[in-house]
């Protein structure tokens, strides 16, 4: 057994008698949503500081903690506070609360953030739904002896971002009449912005927008063949398209700003996906 592999059956074996029931629906709650759970009646909730071994985020306006409610009926998991692999963990270690959640159950992995946006198109503010990812700038999580238990050596990732799941995400939008961008998203490491060169470079690469997280997430949930879909909350033009230099309050602040839209966005989404594909 990999040291990999047993560190997350060890964080399971702290976790399974606690949990309320089977989740189907994983959401990891990015920046500006962390109060998202606050709307609904929480069943249960485990801190990341009792699972022995489990990765603590160090990020200010991160809490760390799983919180187990019913999202529209759904059954679902939060991951309030998310661990990056800036902050000096394992890349391993980076998703093994995505590994974990699909071992509580869960079907659906349903990814947020705030990401800068690299598109001229977008504005800060916007909702961009990621239709592909680029994680080629951090190291892989499947690098090193396959975990068979876990899924196959060459996983296929023509297709991480679930179409049914994107149509849904439109589908809820347009209901909700809030405008939504669709886009690729870039995983740089951090945790220093991009220099304008390199927001040139994700451009040129295809990018829309630029992170320090979730790509390396999808990447380990789609080994392990959950469905996955991803909104990007765009909470400022990335470096060189505006005069205006960046900051983490700057990025908080407008988080915050359009998190009323984004908790709908995304409570009629995992509405529509409890009806239609679970």
């Amino acid at each position: 057994m990999s040291q990999v592999y047993e560190k997350l059956m060890q964080c399971y074996e702290c976790v399974k008698g606690k949990l309320p029931f089977k989740p189907k629906v994983a959401l990891v709650l990015g920046s500006g949503l962390g109060d998202y759970a606050d709307q609904f009646e929480v069943e249960a909730s485990i801190d990341y500081h009792e699972i022995e071994g489990f990765p603590v985020s160090t990020v200010s306006g991160h809490k760390g903690r799983f919180l187990f409610t019913h999202i529209e009926g759904v059954p679902a998991v939060m991951m309030q506070g998310r661990v990056h692999y800036y902050e000096g963990y394992s890349i391993t270690d980076v998703v093994l609360p995505i590994r974990l959640m699909r071992l509580m159950g869960s079907e659906i992995l349903f990814l947020t953030n705030a990401a800068g946006g690299v598109n001229y198109n977008f504005h800060a503010g916007d909702f961009m739904m990621i239709t592909d990812q680029i994680a080629s700038f951090v190291p892989s999580p499947l690098i090193g002896p396959n975990i068979d238990e876990l899924g196959v050596r060459f996983c296929d990732m023509s297709q991480v971002y679930h179409k049914e799941l994107q149509a849904i995400i439109r589908k809820a939008a347009k209901e909700l009449e809030i405008p939504l961008q669709e886009g690729v998203y870039v995983q740089l490491t951090g945790p220093a912005y991009e220099t304008p060169a390199e927001v040139r470079m994700v451009r040129a690469l295809g990018g829309d927008a630029v992170g320090m997280s979730t790509a390396c997430e999808a990447v380990a949930a789609s080994h392990m063949q959950m469905k996955i879909c991803g909104i990007s909350c765009i909470s400022n033009l990335a470096c060189g398209m505006t005069e205006k230099p960046l900051s983490h309050e700057e990025v908080n602040e407008t988080a915050e700003r359009i998190a009323p839209l984004f908790r709908k966005l995304v409570t009629r989404s995992i509405s529509y996906i409890g009806r239609e594909m679970l």
